[in-house]
């Protein structure tokens, strides 16, 4: 048998006999029909007994993967290809739908030298070890609900925390009952769509915006209209009459970072009464904030019961925690929980009772209160560097708040963003171009989440050497 068996380091010979035998078995170098040696050949080969062969030999053939007959010997079953040979049937005759043939493949995961990507904040400021306690708190048997499932809002000493929490950090007006939990916003917009959005209902986006709303909206028949954003936010008077649901961020509004001022929140409330339409408001990273404290949101300010208030902890915490949450009018809220209940059921309680904890200890608050200490230095750092390395390149919108800070060209200065984009990616550093948001303006879209203090100043050198080739080019 031209096959090798390691068994160095191991104490468990025959687990790793059944193991490395089943492995080549898949991956095709053990063929269908190929004759395994004698389990006393291979014991005297291995250096073990021939009980310990035996053992490993009578797995593999009561799963399947051995066949064996007395006087003949023991042989790969056929039933068995390799994986690298296995593939589903093409299907060239099925094909989705239109619009999902449309939508862009979801983005790889990679790991430049230096990250400014927007959207993540930094895993290196997040209380791992207070987290390992909470979950191993919530783990215990006397906490475990008593039936195998949950309530589709999720647990309610979580929603009782987030209601808590937002009210105090945010000034969002809501109890318990207003709150559902979702794994992260995305799910949230999903929820949305689902009871909101049917086949051509108009939904406006915020233009440049965020595109993963845009996306997912499309996906569920919407007719999207892009509606621009100035230095007050989204433009009321652009809204066009027929549209059902708005989307927006105007805490810190995405790309651009400018907040929606008082008096458009004021005219988006009033059209949407108007109009009789619906309002996201996706407070996604506001919990950041550098200067002065925020407008009241959209949610606080509404007496009609047209505002949906989307939240998300990927940016506090962790993405991989999977964890958000939707506060809702009274009016739409059963079906909103019926769409939870049909998607998913529940999330994971785990999880959610951890966070519970996280915020009732007091802990939410003062891990925000330490990173947003990082960030700001962050931010500074970026700030100067565009001021003095990149003047009359680059020009920054003011922003208060949040994980990024946009940087349009300058006026009259003759740059190829895609160029600088693209040479900054083969320099190890990854940043994204305005323009993939939408929008007129060209610029840069700066993250600060991923990239530490001590590799910040490195990561933006290089960034400089790449924007000015491109300016002179």
């Amino acid at each position: 048998m031209p096959f090798h068996i390691s068994l160095d380091g191991h104490t468990d010979l025959a687990a790793r006999i059944y193991r490395q035998l089943r492995d080549g078995i898949l991956d095709g170098r053990l063929r269908a029909g190929e004759r395994l040696p004698p389990t006393r050949d291979l014991a005297r080969e291995l250096a073990v007994s021939r009980n310990t062969v035996a053992v490993a030999y009578e797995r593999l053939t009561a799963e399947g993967f051995l066949d064996s007959h007395v006087g003949r010997g023991t042989f790969v079953s056929p039933g068995f290809v390799a994986r690298s040979k296995r593939a589903a049937p093409a299907g060239t005759g099925v094909r989705p739908i239109a619009r999902w043939s449309s939508l862009p493949d979801p983005p790889g995961v990679d790991r430049p030298a230096f990250d400014f990507r927007v959207g993540a904040p930094d895993p290196a400021l997040f209380p791992l070890r207070t987290w390992r306690r909470l979950v191993s708190q919530a783990l215990r048997p006397s906490l475990l609900p008593p039936s195998g499932y949950a309530d589709p809002a999720g647990l309610e000493a979580l929603r009782v925390a987030i209601a808590r929490h937002i009210g105090a950090a945010r000034s969002v007006r809501a109890g318990a009952q207003d709150v559902l939990v979702t794994q992260g916003a995305q799910q949230a917009l999903d929820l949305i769509g689902r009871v909101l959005i049917e086949p051509g209902t108009r939904v406006a986006v915020e233009d440049p915006g965020y595109p993963p709303a845009e996306r997912l909206f499309t996906a569920h028949g919407a007719r999207i209209v892009k509606v621009p954003v100035d230095a007050e936010g989204l433009d009321v008077t652009a809204l066009t009459k027929g549209t059902r649901l708005i989307y927006t961020t105007p805490s810190h509004q995405f790309p651009l970072g400018t907040p929606m001022s008082l008096a458009r929140r004021t005219a988006l409330l009033a059209w949407a009464e108007r109009n009789d339409a619906v309002i996201i408001e996706d407070d996604y990273d506001s919990e950041y904030r550098f200067s002065d404290r925020p407008l009241e949101p959209l949610q606080s300010l509404d007496h009609d019961g047209r505002v949906l208030y989307v939240g998300s902890f990927s940016k506090t915490l962790l993405p991989l925690l999977r964890l958000g949450f939707l506060v809702a009018p009274a009016s739409l809220r059963p079906a909103l929980r019926q769409a939870k209940q049909l998607m998913d059921w529940h999330g994971d309680l785990v999880t959610q009772s951890a966070l519970a904890s996280f915020i009732d200890e007091g802990l939410l608050a003062r891990h925000v209160r330490k990173a947003t200490r990082e960030y700001s230095a962050r931010r500074d750092r970026i700030l100067a560097f565009v001021r003095d390395e990149l003047r009359g390149v680059l020009e920054t919108v003011p922003s208060s708040a949040g994980l990024h800070l946009c940087a349009p060209v300058s006026p009259h200065a003759t740059v190829t963003v895609d160029s600088a984009v693209a040479e900054a990616g083969r320099a190890g550093v990854a940043v994204e171009s305005l323009s993939t948001y939408g929008g007129t303006r060209g610029g840069l879209v700066i993250g600060y989440g991923l990239v530490g203090s001590d590799r910040i100043d490195e990561g933006l050198a290089r960034l400089g050497e790449c924007v000015s080739a491109a300016r002179m080019s």
